[in-house]
Formats: C-alpha cells, sequence, structure tokens
C-alpha cells in the first residue's frame, strides 16, 4: 500500500485559498467600477439638468415673446386716440370750462389766479375782486395792497396782483380796454402764456386751443400719446393727432377725467370707463369698490368747482367762500 499526499476529505488545499494580492487586485477593480459608475452618473445627470435649464429657459422665452405687446403703429394710436375721445364726450357730455366767469375780461383773470391753485379758490375769490374792479380800467387803478388781500386765499398774491394790474394797463393803454381775441396778442399780456391764451381763446372766443395744464399732459403720457413733458411739445402732437374742431373740447374733457377719475397719485382705474383703451391700466386702484371710492366731485356724488355751473351740470354747485 503505497502512501499518498491527497488532501484528505473536506480539507482544502491552500492553493485553492485567494491570495491576499488577489484580494487587492479584486477591491481596486471594485472600486475601479464603482468610480466609473459614478462618473457616468454624474454626467448623465448634469446633461439632464443642462437641457431642462436649457428648455426652462427657452420655455420662458418664448412665453415672455408671446406677452411682450406689438410695438403700437402710429396710425394705430391715432385711432386708440380719437377713440377715447368719443368715449370721454359720452362720459362727460357736461365738459365746460370750470372757473366761473361772465365774458373774456373775466375768464382771463381768473384763469391767471388760477395757477398754483384749485379752480375752486379762484371761483370763490373772484366774486369780490370783481364786484371791486369789474372793467380792465378799474383794474389798472387798484391800489396794490387793497388787491394782495382780495386774492389772497389764491396764493402767490404778490405776483398774481403784479400780473394783474400790468395786463388790465396793457388792455387799457393799446387794446382799448377790450380782451383780444388773438394768440399773438394774449401772450404778450403779463402773465399770459400759451396755456391761458387758449383757455381765453376757446372759451371766451370760440377758437379752437388745446389747454396743456398738468392734468392733460399727465393723461396724454399715460395714454401713450406722447412721451413729451414740455406742454409746447405736448400741444403740437396732440394737435396732430385730433381735427381742430375737437381741440377745445378734447381740452375739457381730459381735464374733468384727470380731476375725476384717473388721479396722479392713485388713479381709480377699477372705476374708469377707458380702461379697455388705456396702456397703463393697473397704475392704481383696479378692485370696482375700492375704486368708485376714490371718485371726485360730481363722480363722487360731491360739488364741482363753480359756483355758478352751467345749467346741464349734473353735481352740485360749489360753497362759496367761507361756507365748505
Amino acid at each position: 500500500m503505497s502512501s499518498s499526499s491527497s488532501p484528505t476529505p473536506g480539507e482544502s488545499s491552500k492553493s485553492d485559498k485567494p491570495s491576499k494580492s488577489d484580494k487587492a487586485a479584486t477591491a481596486r477593480k471594485t472600486a475601479t467600477v464603482k468610480t466609473a459608475t459614478a462618473r457616468k452618473t454624474a454626467t448623465a445627470k448634469t446633461a439632464t439638468t443642462a437641457a431642462a435649464s436649457a428648455r426652462t429657459a427657452a420655455g420662458a422665452k418664448a412665453a415672455t415673446a408671446r406677452k411682450a405687446p406689438k410695438a403700437e403703429s402710429h396710425l394705430a394710436m391715432v385711432r386708440r386716440a380719437r377713440r377715447i375721445n368719443r368715449e370721454l364726450a359720452e362720459v362727460y357730455p357736461y365738459a365746460h370750462p370750470e372757473l366761473d366767469f361772465r365774458n373774456p375780461f373775466e375768464l382771463l383773470v381768473a384763469t391767471v389766479l388760477s395757477a398754483q391753485t384749485t379752480d375752486l379758490r379762484v371761483n370763490q375769490t373772484t366774486p369780490a375782486l370783481f364786484a371791486a374792479y369789474p372793467t380792465p380800467e378799474d383794474m389798472a387803478a387798484a391800489v396794490p395792497e387793497e388787491m394782495e388781500e382780495i386774492i389772497r386765499p389764491t396764493g402767490f398774491f404778490r405776483a398774481k396782483t403784479k400780473s394783474l394790474l400790468g395786463l388790465s394797463a396793457a388792455l387799457r393803454d393799446e387794446f382799448g380796454g377790450e380782451v383780444p381775441g388773438r394768440l399773438e396778442d394774449l401772450v404778450k399780456l403779463p402773465g399770459v402764456g400759451r396755456k391761458t391764451a387758449n383757455v381765453v381763446l376757446g372759451n371766451a372766443f370760440g377758437v379752437p386751443g388745446i389747454t396743456v395744464d398738468t392734468h392733460f399732459g399727465r393723461l396724454v403720457r399715460r395714454w401713450k400719446w406722447t412721451d413729451e413733458e414740455d406742454p409746447v411739445k405736448v400741444e403740437a402732437v396732440v394737435a396732430g393727432i385730433f381735427p381742430k374742431s375737437e381741440w377745445t373740447m378734447l381740452s375739457h374733457r381730459v381735464v374733468f377725467h384727470g380731476r375725476r377719475i384717473c388721479h396722479a397719485r392713485k388713479p381709480a382705474c377699477g372705476a374708469c370707463p377707458i380702461a379697455p383703451l388705456c396702456p397703463s391700466y393697473g397704475e392704481g386702484e383696479t378692485d370696482p369698490e375700492k375704486a368708485r371710492k376714490l371718485l371726485k366731485y360730481e363722480m363722487g356724488g360731491y360739488p364741482g368747482q363753480r359756483l355758478s355751473p352751467p345749467a346741464d351740470y349734473p353735481g352740485k354747485p360749489a360753497p362759496a367762500l367761507g361756507a365748505e
């Protein structure tokens, strides 16, 4: 019987066991595979994120392009402006100059006094003024200190007194005591500019004119008729949009709307009848109930600015000085 070196059953040969070097190699391979997999996963995620960001940016750009309004052509603006005028004519069929006057001289004086104050304050002041100085000759001979006391409630009374004395003397000496009916003559009078001249021409002589006061300028810029700030330039632009026959009444309608609804600080957008035509809708209060509380004068159920309004005026006459 020969002896054998074969291993006993159940006993493993040392050569079958993995060596330390084999284990290390296997670990290195596993780590390499894991690293490669992680890199691929990270790269895929980065690519996916980049693609998603690109799609989001493209979508936002497309949405912006869809929402951005087309630039309005000049013709389209003119049509919209004229439609606004027609709408305002329906809202304010009674629009009128909000200064009390009985003749061109009284309107001229009242308009000069209206600078830096309300028409209401002027209307409350002029009855006493015209009772004391009913004609240019009377006013030119006035004692400055006495006139200053009468017109003090309108503010800047010293400067206004100087203007009234100067224009009255000019009317007496150069125009026979009559207010001239030409723009070039009116603007030569002390204290009289284009705005005042157009008020007098349009409402005392029936000569069409555009009155660019603070309300008018504010609204035509909100409506994107022009972006000009200078009143003379605003007048020229608007004159090119409307026929001459509309100039005077357009001025009244726009000023009425500015005083009653489209206020400087908080326009009542939610109660505005021309909101669909206004590119600035939303600058003010859009809630209808809250907007209605912002309405002024007859639109809000309050007195107007004239003590003696026209017969077709739907609101209440203003109170006399001291009766507010």
